[in-house]
């Protein structure tokens, strides 16, 4: 992880909030994981947020995987909760804010 890529800014009554720009060949689960353990202050390797306790990762990546053509698919956003979180799912980026 690259300090860079993720950019803190104040959220709802000034809690954090994590975007994490992920790398195309960054799988969407471990973007997530990585964007999560930010947000709780986390070590990435020993998070205790679990991330399949909340989204199928295998599921994540399939919905932005490319097609069996070879082709990206269309734009989309997936948005799940995690405790008292709202997690964010783009082709580009992750981000995670407290619930409002």
């Amino acid at each position: 992880m690259t300090e860079r890529r993720i950019r803190d800014s104040s959220g709802c009554e000034f809690k954090r909030c994590i975007q994490y720009d992920r790398d195309t060949d960054e799988p969407p689960s471990i973007a997530t994981a990585t964007a999560l353990a930010q947000y709780f202050d986390d070590d990435t390797g020993s998070t205790s947020t679990r991330l399949y306790d909340y989204i199928d990762p295998d599921a994540l990546d399939s919905l932005f995987a490319d097609t069996h053509r070879g082709t990206s698919r269309a734009e989309g956003t997936v948005e799940f909760s995690v405790e008292d979180a709202t997690v964010t799912v783009t082709p580009e980026r992750v981000e995670v804010s407290p619930d409002c």
